[in-house]
This record gives structure tokens, C-alpha cells and sequence, in this order.
């Protein structure tokens, strides 16, 4: 973790002109007179050490993630879907309202998913000059390839239209808002000819690291996970709601390394964090929690579980305060209760649960199942 009692310097530094920094692809040709990499030469952004040499560490917390995320290894097909599938299919399993839910969630993860991964292939990790936190992002990006993996096992399970799930993200206001407002942040960034190294651009490449790390997974991927623990607390959809306790611990560790980022980044580019930067950082956080009551709302009309509308726009405003506060910054909303208590519960999944008396054997969709 972070030092937060190590003395800042809040000096201006002096901006080096991006033809002088380093190559930050570690792809340019090699300069056979360089130095040895020295710890003080490397830096989260604007970097001037070599990117392909990880000794010595310097921030010793991201190979720290790096390594609890390989512990936390796990893959979908290892759960079984079985009794998923018989409730899906029973005509008196679920509601209504339970099936449009579970429908409407599975349809803003699907291809999230895959919108986080893009971020971090195609803008994080041409930005971020630090070769530990670029081993973490490789780890993530998998992650998120098996989270997406882990919808299509569902869908597919489940005998769902796929068309209708995966592009519900440009068919439903919802959602689609979401997402547009998420790419407004990285589309930027994402520009091949986008470089780091002015005040502007590193505080776009701030921007976007908000957008996705603290408002996307650490804001908006709650309330969906809040929806589909609590069908698995009734013991309903159970083998969804395990795929999903693992998503929600590696999304745990996504969200922690993120803020460690944006908050290293703060430390040693002090003159980025100004007053109206961290004023439209809190009014990101405010449209976010609007944009998620919003979803609430389309996902929940009625209530369900224990679970309403009302109830999400609490929950996410306990959220972005939350958010706020390790971020540095002052609350958007009064101070509320956490409405789901019992969330903290379902991150505390342990790793060592024996995957033997559930894992799938001979893996068969919902399509190839006989039902008598």
C-alpha cells in the first residue's frame, strides 16, 4: 500500500520535452550506451528509465497485486451451471421481475467487460511507463478476458439470446448511457497519436484512469453485483452468483490498484491535481451515481429481493463517497448508511473452496440438456 505519512513535494517540476523521454513502448531500438536502471529513474508516467527492465521494483504494492491476482486464479467452466439451468428453465423458478434483472445485468457486463479490456490494451498501458504496474495491467487484462468468457458461459448455459445480451449496450438507454459516458473519457487517449508529457494530456490520461478505475469498475459494477448475490443469498441461480463472488474479488483488487495509481501519479505530479481538476473529478463522480440510479430504476421498476431503486441510489451514494475519500477529496453526497451491509460478506470469498464437488466434469450448454 501507499505511505501516505512520506512528505510530499509539492515543488513544480520542470516538463521534459517528449522528444528527451525515453521510448515508452519498449519497442524502439536499443541504446547500447545506456545506464543500468537506478529505482529514482523510474516513474508512473513521462518515465526516462528502459520499460522492459522490471529489477529493481519501485513500487513494490503493484508486484504485490500482481501476485495476489495470480493466486486468485480462477476460470468459469469450473462452476457448475446445472442447477442455473433448471430454475432458468422451470416455468415457476423466477419472476418476472427477477428475469428481466438478471437479463438486464448479464446484457451491461457482457461487453464492459470488454470495454474495460480495450481501455487497458489500447490507452493504459501505452501511458503508464512503469514496468510492475504494466505486469499487473498484463494480469488484468486477462482477467477481464475471462470475466467476458464467464458471460458467455452463462448465456450460453442458459440457452439466452446472445444477440440480445451482448448488444444490449447500444439497445438499452441504460446502459448505453453508461458506456457513452465511459468512451467520452478514453476515446482521447486511446488516439495512437496521444503521448503523455504536458499538463493537459496528463491529466486526460487522469481523467480516463478515473473514468474507468474508480466510476466503472469500483462505481457501476456494484449495483450488478448487489442484484445477482442477492438472488444467490436466496439460494436462486446460485452457480451465476459464484462466478460472480470471483468477479467481485478480482474486480476488488482492480479498483485498489487503480486508486494506488491515480493517487502515485498525485504524489509525484502534485501541479495535475489543482482545485478545478479535483472539482470535475467529484462532478464525474456525481454524474456517475445519477447515471447508475437511472439504471437502478430500468432494472428494478418494482423491487425485487429485498432490492429497489431507491435503495441502488443509497447504496451508490455510500459508493462515490467512499470513492471520494481515497481519492483524497471531500464527499459528493450527504452521508449515508451502506444499505447492503452483507456485500463486504461476499468479498471475503475465500480461494481455497474446493472446486472438486462442483466443478464441471463434462461441460454441456443449456441447449444440449434434456429436460423431462
Amino acid at each position: 500500500m501507499l505511505d501516505w505519512d512520506t512528505p510530499r513535494n509539492t515543488a513544480q517540476p520542470t516538463f521534459i520535452p517528449s522528444s528527451s523521454l525515453a521510448d515508452t513502448t519498449g519497442l524502439g531500438s536499443i541504446d547500447r550506451s545506456g545506464g543500468r536502471v537506478s529505482v529514482d529513474e523510474k516513474a508512473m508516467i513521462n518515465c526516462r528509465a528502459d520499460v522492459n527492465q522490471l529489477l529493481p521494483l519501485k513500487y513494490k504494492w503493484a508486484w504485490e497485486k500482481y501476485l495476489a491476482a495470480c493466486n486468485n486464479h480462477w476460470m468459469p467452466t469450473e462452476v457448475s451451471m446445472q442447477a442455473d439451468i433448471a430454475l432458468w428453465k422451470s416455468r415457476d423458478g423466477l419472476t418476472e421481475d427477477e428475469r428481466r434483472m438478471v437479463k438486464r445485468n448479464l446484457g451491461f457486463f457482457a461487453a464492459s467487460e470488454s470495454l474495460v479490456a480495450n481501455n487497458i490494451v489500447l490507452a493504459i498501458y501505452r501511458q503508464l511507463t512503469n514496468p510492475e504496474c504494466r505486469q499487473y495491467l498484463l494480469r488484468q487484462a486477462f482477467e477481464e478476458a475471462v470475466h467476458t468468457h464467464t458471460f458467455q458461459y452463462i448465456v450460453e448455459s442458459l440457452g439466452l439470446d446472445e444477440g440480445e445480451l451482448f448488444n444490449m449496450y447500444r439497445e438499452v438507454p441504460s446502459i448505453t448511457d453508461k458506456a457513452a459516458w465511459a468512451l467520452r473519457h478514453t476515446q482521447g487517449i486511446e488516439n495512437p497519436s496521444f503521448v503523455t508529457g504536458t499538463p493537459e494530456a496528463d491529466q486526460a490520461f487522469l481523467r480516463d484512469l478515473i473514468a474507468f478505475y474508480v466510476v466503472f469498475e469500483g462505481m457501476w459494477f456494484y449495483t450488478g453485483f448487489a442484484q445477482i448475490l442477492a438472488l444467490g443469498r436466496r439460494n436462486k441461480m446460485v452457480g451465476i452468483a459464484e462466478q460472480y463472488q470471483y468477479i467481485l474479488r478480482d474486480e476488488s483488487i482492480h479498483l485498489n490498484f487503480g486508486i494506488d495509481v491515480i493517487n502515485q501519479i498525485k504524489i509525484e505530479n502534485p501541479h495535475l491535481w489543482t482545485l478545478p481538476f479535483q472539482e470535475e473529478v467529484r462532478q464525474m463522480l456525481r454524474e456517475a451515481a445519477d447515471l447508475e440510479a437511472a439504471y437502478g430504476r430500468d432494472t428494478m421498476p418494482r423491487g425485487l429481493l429485498g432490492l429497489n431503486a431507491t435503495l441502488c441510489e443509497q447504496y451508490m451514494h455510500f459508493i462515490a463517497n467512499r470513492r471520494c475519500a481515497q481519492l483524497g477529496l471531500s464527499y459528493v453526497f450527504a452521508e449515508v448508511d451502506n444499505p447492503f451491509p452483507w456485500m463486504s460478506e461476499a468479498m471475503d470469498l475465500k480461494k481455497e473452496k474446493n472446486f472438486f464437488e462442483t466443478r464441471v466434469i463434462d461441460y454441456q450448454s443449456g441447449g444440449a440438456l434434456a429436460w423431462d
